[in-house]
């Protein structure tokens, strides 16, 4: 499930339903996890700040909080789809850093759901992480590309 908070607007940035749950279902086939539950909610810098400062302690806003369910099996009993948990990404980080780092902000928005989904699969830092989520983002991106999310592919893939 896919969750905006209200009044949360970037017009650069697939932020709807439709546009979103593509990409990120390309992103869990790539992740062996095809058909995996996970709930998101897109929020700002103040909605992610509040939820840092709640679970974690921490004062401040973030770029993206995961939250796994447990060990990812991909499907549940009678093949029922598993659900990976819940995360949080603070759009307005996502761009600021994209803008920070010189690089494409939805590519950079589609790096950091991956990010999330990785950790949702119960990954920690590290090289499988990062082979992970860089096949995730591969597989965002190419759908982003097929839904015309892109204009043009991007130089840093």
């Amino acid at each position: 499930m896919i969750l905006r908070d209200p009044g949360l607007f970037q017009p650069d940035l697939p932020l709807s339903r439709r546009e979103l749950a593509p990409l990120l279902d390309a992103a869990l086939v790539a992740m062996g996890l095809s058909g995996a539950r996970y709930e998101l909610r897109l929020t700002d810098d103040a909605g992610i700040e509040a939820l840092n400062r709640s679970f974690l302690s921490t004062p401040g806003p973030t770029n993206v909080l995961s939250f796994p369910a447990g060990p990812a099996a991909g499907k549940g009993k009678r093949g029922a789809a598993v659900f990976l948990g819940e995360m949080a990404v603070s759009v307005d980080t996502a761009v600021r850093e994209a803008f920070l780092y010189g690089q494409d902000p939805v590519e950079h928005f589609l790096r950091l759901l991956c990010h999330g989904l990785s950790h949702l699969a119960g990954l920690d830092h590290g090289e499988a992480m990062d082979a992970l989520s860089d096949a995730a983002l591969d597989a965002a991106l190419a759908a982003a590309y097929d839904a015309a999310v892109f204009s043009s592919p991007s130089s840093a893939c």
